[in-house]
């Protein structure tokens, strides 16, 4: 690392745990959780905002992490693919991506998830054009997209009977 390269000291929340450590002031927050903490599951996909694929949730509003630094989330909350399953059991989102066979190459999946995830935390029970909306910052290349709507209505009516 360049001698001139300043560093903050971060202290976030990942998926439940405190962190904190002295990042680059330029580090990428998805830099940040695959290689300083080792959470693969957020990709790397377009390195430039357009694709979706590094989508988590920030004080649960879904980011791009590949367009956020890291030292933006100081005392915030961030939430990673990784932070859905609760004691090996697929949260309601998950489930309904693999029910409803919403993923198909799965590159796009963990945000496409992830994105999801914050749709229905902020309105549970979306129209489908809602979820359109939702999920307009994350492509997928291998769908018509039919199976994901009906993964995150899935997601939902399951959500509203619990």
């Amino acid at each position: 690392m360049p001698l001139d390269q300043h560093k903050t000291i971060l202290n976030c929340t990942v998926n439940g745990r405190e962190h904190i450590r002295a990042v680059p002031d330029n580090l990428l927050l998805v830099d940040y959780l695959r290689e300083h903490l080792g959470l693969t599951g957020t990709k790397i996909g377009c390195d430039g905002g357009e694709c979706g694929c590094c989508t988590v949730l920030v004080d649960g509003i879904a980011r791009h992490a590949c367009l956020t630094l890291a030292a933006v989330c100081e005392d915030k909350a961030v939430e990673t693919i990784e932070s859905l399953d609760t004691r090996g059991r697929l949260a309601p989102i998950q489930r309904g991506f693999h029910e409803k066979l919403g993923a198909q190459c799965g590159f796009c999946t963990p945000g496409m998830v992830m994105a999801a995830e914050g749709l229905l935390r902020t309105n549970p029970d979306p129209s489908e054009d809602e979820i359109r909306a939702g999920l307009a910052a994350n492509i997928c290349r291998c769908t018509g997209y039919v199976k994901i709507i009906e993964a995150v209505q899935a997601a939902a009516k399951e959500l509203r009977h619990e």
